[in-house]
Parts: C-alpha cells; sequence; structure tokens
C-alpha cells in the first residue's frame, strides 16, 4: 500500500485514496521522538471532546441511506434488532459513527482500521494449525485510517455494555480507560520489537482464559471453548443445518433467518454462486485452490447475520467431497466501507479484496477460505468458513469487574492488530507513559454512549411514529 501522512487533525478530502502511513522512513528512534514532539503540538486532552456539530446529521436519515441496495423486506429485521438497546443500536451504526468520528481530532497516523470496532466483533477462533486464538474477527468496514477511530469505538462500546448489564457508571468508565491504558501499554512493547516479532505475535485464548481472575468467568469461558472444540462441521453443524431431501443433502430452512429462493429462482441463483466461486477460487493461496478443487456445491441459501450486516446478500453454501464430507462457507456481499467518505477510497475495486486484504494484515492467523469474488451485477463479495471452532465475548455474563478485566484484553489485541499495519514506535512516543490519553478516551466514551443513547431514542420514535417499520424477533 501507498504511504500517506495526514496532517494532525485534519481529515483527507473525499477524493483521496485511504493509504497506511510510511512506518519506514527513518529509524525507530527517530519515529518515537517525532511522536513525542507531535504530543506537545497536540495534547491528549484534544481527544476527549466529543459536541455533535450544529449540522450533525440526522442519524435516521443516514441508518435509511445505508439500506439502499440491500434486500429490502430484511430492512424491518435490522432495524428491530437495532431496537432493543442502545449496545445493539450501536453495533449497527458503524456509518452514524464514522461520520461524527470525521468531526473528532486525529494525529494523522494511519492504520489498517477494523473500522467497526465494537467489543462483540473480537472473538477466539482456531487457525490454520488449529491452535485457538483471540483477535478481531469483523472486518467488514476495513480500511486504512486514524487508529483513535477505533480505539474511541471500542471505548464507547464497553460504555454501551455497562449500561446494557444495568452496571453502575463507575465501571463503564473504568472500563473505557481500561482499553486506552491496555492500548498504550502494549503498543509500548510493539514499539520495542523487531517487525517479524510483531508479525508473528498472537494473543493465546487458553492464555487469556488462565489469566481470567474470577473464578465463575474462568469456568465459563473453558466451558465454553470445550464446547466449541466439539462443534465439528462433520459431527455437528453438517447434522444441524442440513437435511436429506431426494437422496441429496439440503441446507434446512429456518426463516426468516435461513431460507432458499422460491424454487423458480433457485436453479439460476445456484448458477451465479457456482460461477462466482470460480472467481473466488483464483483468489485462494495455490494449494488451497486444490483443496478447495476437491468439493462440490451440493445448496446454497440465504441467511440473515448480525445487526449491521441484515439485509446486504449473505449465504451460505454447502459444499460436500467424496464421502460427503462438508464444508459450510459463508458468502458475504462487501459493499463501501463507512469509513470511505471520510478516510478517502480503497484502494481496491472490489470490496470483497478491501476486506480480504484488510483482514489478513491485522489478524495473526486467518481462515485457509478466506477469498472474494464478484456477480455479473457488480455486487462484491468475500467468502470464508461458517463455523471453525468460534467462541464469541458473552458480555450479558460480566459484572463491572470482569468488564473492566477483559477491556484490558481487548485493548491489548486492538493494539497488537494496528502495530500489525501502522506505525507502533511513532504512536507510542505520542502516547507516552501517563494516563491523561486514557482518561481522555473514557470522557470521550461517556459523552458519545450518551449521544447513542439520544440516537437509539430517535430510533424508537421513528419506529413509533410510523416512519420506521420494524420487526422484533421471538427469542424462543
Amino acid at each position: 500500500m501507498a504511504a500517506h501522512n495526514d496532517q494532525p487533525g485534519k481529515q483527507p478530502g473525499k477524493d483521496s485514496s485511504a493509504v497506511l502511513h510510511d512506518n519506514t522512513i527513518s529509524p525507530r528512534d527517530n519515529r518515537k521522538e517525532r511522536g513525542k514532539a507531535l504530543k506537545a503540538a497536540f495534547p491528549h486532552k484534544l481527544h476527549a471532546d466529543w459536541n455533535p456539530p450544529e449540522d450533525r446529521r440526522d442519524p435516521i436519515l443516514i441508518l435509511e441511506e445505508s439500506n439502499l441496495g440491500r434486500i429490502e423486506e430484511l430492512a424491518p429485521i435490522r432495524y428491530g434488532r437495532m431496537l432493543q438497546s442502545p449496545f445493539t443500536f450501536y453495533r449497527g451504526a458503524s456509518a452514524i459513527m464514522a461520520a461524527d468520528l470525521a468531526h473528532t481530532p486525529n494525529v494523522g497516523i494511519r492504520v489498517q482500521a477494523c473500522g467497526d470496532c465494537h467489543l462483540l466483533n473480537f472473538g477466539a477462533f482456531a487457525t490454520p494449525e488449529r491452535n485457538i486464538v483471540f483477535d478481531i474477527n469483523d472486518f467488514d468496514e476495513t480500511l486504512p485510517a486514524p487508529w483513535e477511530w477505533d480505539v474511541k469505538r471500542l471505548a464507547a462500546s464497553f460504555v454501551l455494555a455497562a449500561v446494557d448489564n444495568n452496571l453502575k457508571p463507575k465501571f463503564g468508565e473504568a472500563a473505557a480507560q481500561a482499553v486506552a491504558r491496555a492500548y498504550r501499554e502494549r503498543m509500548g512493547e510493539f514499539a520495542k520489537m523487531s517487525i517479524l516479532d510483531v508479525w508473528y505475535a498472537q494473543v493465546d485464548w487458553q492464555n487469556v482464559i488462565e489469566r481470567t481472575t474470577d473464578a465463575e468467568l474462568q469456568k465459563q469461558h473453558k466451558d465454553q471453548l470445550k464446547k466449541a472444540k466439539k462443534r465439528t462441521i462433520q459431527d455437528y453443524y453438517f447434522p444441524k443445518m442440513t437435511q436429506q431431501i431426494n437422496g441429496a443433502y439440503k441446507i434446512k430452512d429456518t426463516p426468516p433467518i435461513v431460507y432458499h429462493f422460491p424454487e423458480a429462482e433457485q436453479e439460476a441463483w445456484q448458477n451465479r454462486i457456482m460461477n462466482a466461486f470460480e472467481k473466488y477460487q483464483l483468489s485462494l493461496q495455490e494449494d488451497r485452490q486444490r483443496l478447495f478443487g476437491r468439493y462440490r456445491l451440493s445448496d446454497v441459501a440465504i441467511k440473515v447475520v448480525g445487526i449491521g450486516s441484515v439485509g446486504t446478500m449473505c449465504a451460505v453454501a454447502l459444499m460436500l467431497a467424496p464421502d460427503d464430507e462438508p464444508l459450510l462457507l459463508q458468502i458475504k456481499e462487501a459493499r463501501e466501507s463507512v469509513l470511505e467518505p471520510y478516510a478517502g477510497k480503497s484502494e481496491f475495486a472490489n470490496h470483497g479484496q478491501r476486506v480480504v486484504a484488510g483482514q489478513r494484515i491485522v489478524q495473526s492467523a486467518s481462515d485457509i477460505f478466506l477469498g472474494w469474488t464478484a456477480f455479473e451485477d457488480g455486487r462484491h463479495f468475500y467468502v470464508r468458513q461458517l463455523r471453525d471452532t468460534k467462541v464469541k465475548p458473552e458480555p450479558e455474563l460480566w459484572q463491572g469487574p470482569q468488564l473492566v478485566e477483559i477491556a484490558e484484553t481487548l485493548g491489548s489485541v486492538l493494539a497488537r492488530a494496528h502495530a500489525r499495519s501502522g506505525d507502533a514506535a511513532y504512536i507510542r512516543g505520542y502516547l507516552g507513559s501517563h494516563s491523561d490519553f486514557d482518561e481522555a478516551i473514557a470522557e470521550f466514551s461517556l459523552a458519545y454512549a450518551e449521544q447513542t443513547v439520544k440516537d437509539h431514542a430517535a430510533l424508537v420514535t421513528a419506529v413509533d411514529s410510523g416512519r420506521i417499520k420494524a420487526v422484533v424477533e421471538s427469542t424462543t
């Protein structure tokens, strides 16, 4: 990727390209000193402010605009999921926060940003070597962008999780501060490491479990991992998600979450997937192309996932090798990143490739089937395994002290992710060794959480008035 050096506090123009900061321009100690000088010119306290601009756009209008091009009948499900609480609203409102972050100061250092960096977009999963690591695991919005944007979005998500769990406000504030503190301290460690050591660094999920100080939460983590390891594709997901019809394996319909197109359209849809798979296979490493070539498409169905992704074209494909050995792939539409209007256009023409390239840069290990493709109508997609020993955070189980402890883990993981693509020495020089940056991020997070509560209330009003239709799914 080409180099780019933003000026502190300035946002790039809409016609500029989103490219990474150049971390090869001078020796490490020199870059650290430049970071220190930047701190004097751009004090940490500037990151604390959240004052919505007078011309702040209607958040509901931003949501409505983000639905353009999606499957229209699924929009009410998306709104219904966002309606549940300010935290679920936040998870689906990355476009709103991207617009807001563009009005906040940044010091002009780019990293490969997640773009939708909230606490539920982290998780544990199996590497190709079958180790279990903990990392960022959602990259739909990834783009080179200011590192502060990910830190602020992650920290604010902890404040909202505290609100969701009816915890005392002090725990939300402490968790947001813990995110920033762990990020700052871990970045200091990466600033001293060689480039290759940073690249090889991983966060072992078993080590995270063992460091968990709450005995009950540690037990829950262990049970969760044990269960995930048992839920293999062959023995769990394949029997659970498929059935035999006239001798052929098909994906079970569980509408409105998993469903097939009408019979008259299904064959044409399946042919489009097969054509797209030809392009997808070429995006894989040569050995993995051969591996993928041993499977044949058996069935494909629409699958509604997440909150922010609801309404985008997302499908699950059932692949079978000889002896009915299954592989489940997720085919997910990739649209323009929500950061692009503010951080510049992606260098990749295919947004599926943008997602895949960003994920490979950020993650310590990525799915062997991760690749990209496109449909004839111009829509872009990325492909990955649907299930592979994945463990998701369960914030509803966290009490105040656990929330703060887990915030430290995620802040550290985010630092590792940013150090791979960014300039750890420069960022470390800017962050320094004092807590004023941590306190500024906590102050911002509290203010932005209040903004999210107001925006969520605006969605409730829009639904009550009939402006927006929402469908709240049954939890039974």
